[in-house]
């Protein structure tokens, strides 16, 4: 009996995840103008988190009820009623610091991190629901920058920091963010000149299953992808074809579905300049990036495929919203309100969050 219910709520997933897939796939072809009377057509909802100062580039969903996110001035909220309402639970005399990156394992248990030139770049991890939190790391060299993390499961992580002796550092836990180490650089390759990750939305660093991970980098030569099959212990990289050369180009945020099944989304984050190769693809883990034949139309900072979804993903950034049907090869804006990060949970509870206190559940 137990089997037959693991298998009902697997099948009744995989069909919630194949009628959002088309209900987007419809919002796609339906005109901007008739939009506000297509019949449950997916849109952001805003839900009001009573921080307007605030700006979030870090997000984790754990449900469509349950969602934290994380920002500047040492912010983090979290909501258990799908938005309704917001708990402030930031940690203690953390004001002075830039939260960019926040991963949860459910209502109570989540880590963040904090970024910043030496000891700005901290972590602190909560049992409690924000209740308390613990300070787990403080990076103590004043040349390591850290940007973004990923866990693999519920006690296995990893934490990269930009270049350190013309290596990406990348810092490991194995007790779900209690303790940290900084791992050996030997499998890293060299970083290219002026190349560094961009602590934009969370998603620079992003895993699949239980050992690999991904790295995205810019402001170099060149735009790379780094893969690691080992828990960052190696690495290979990559180049994509997002264009690079400038400290403010590159790609900004990764998405898997699987372990050879990517996303790739980035550009220049000037407002100012244009960003025409802004997503790439690849279908063998990252060894080779193909771009999109129509990509998003600017700079984009996030992405998260929907899940139970072979091929539908969503991209966000300062201009709006895009939507894939088909695996990452084209893109259509759907919305135009500014968000820098978005991230979907198993229960296809989809959040997005940004600027101005910025966040919004996807709706039908």
């Amino acid at each position: 009996m137990g089997n037959t219910r693991r298998v009902g709520r697997t099948y009744r997933k995989a069909a919630a995840g194949v009628m959002c897939a088309a209900a987007l796939a419809v919002l796609t072809a339906v005109p901007a103008q008739a939009r506000d009377t297509a019949h449950r057509a997916p849109h952001w909802e805003l839900k009001d988190s009573g921080a307007a100062g605030v700006r979030f580039r870090g997000l984790s969903a754990v449900s469509r009820n349950t969602a934290w996110v994380a920002g500047t001035a040492g912010t983090v909220l979290r909501t258990t009623d799908g938005g309704a309402s917001w708990r402030n639970v930031s940690p203690p005399g953390a004001a002075d610091l830039q939260f960019r990156d926040i991963e949860a394992f459910d209502a109570r248990r989540a880590v963040v991190l904090a970024i910043g030139e030496g000891e700005a770049s901290r972590v602190y991890r909560t049992d409690d629901g924000g209740t308390t939190w613990t300070e787990s790391f403080r990076n103590t060299d004043a040349n390591a920058f850290y940007d973004c993390m990923t866990f693999f499961d519920s006690r296995h992580g990893l934490a990269m920091s930009d270049p350190v002796d013309g290596k990406f550092r990348i810092l490991s836990t194995g007790d779900g963010g209690r303790s940290w180490k900084v791992l050996p650089n030997t499998g890293m390759p060299a970083a290219l000149d002026g190349e560094a990750g961009f602590a934009a939305s969370g998603q620079c660093l992003v895993s699949s299953g239980p050992r690999d991970v991904w790295l995205a980098t810019g402001g170099g030569a060149r735009a790379r992808v780094l893969h690691s099959a080992d828990r960052g212990l190696t690495w290979t990289a990559t180049d994509t074809p997002i264009p690079a050369g400038d400290p403010a180009r590159g790609v900004f945020a990764l998405a898997f579905r699987d372990r050879t099944h990517g996303l790739a989304v980035g550009g220049d984050y000037n407002a100012d300049q244009p960003s025409p190769l802004a997503a790439t693809v690849t279908g063998d883990g990252g060894r080779t990036w193909a771009p999109a034949t129509t990509p998003p139309p600017a700079y984009r900072s996030g992405a998260t495929w929907l899940p139970h979804s072979r091929a539908t993903a969503l991209a966000v950034g300062p201009t709006g919203t895009d939507v894939t049907t088909d695996a990452g090869r084209t893109w259509k804006t759907v919305d135009t309100g500014s968000y820098d990060t978005v991230d979907c949970a198993a229960d296809l509870g989809c959040w997005a969050a940004g600027e101005k206190g910025r966040v919004a559940r996807l709706e039908d």
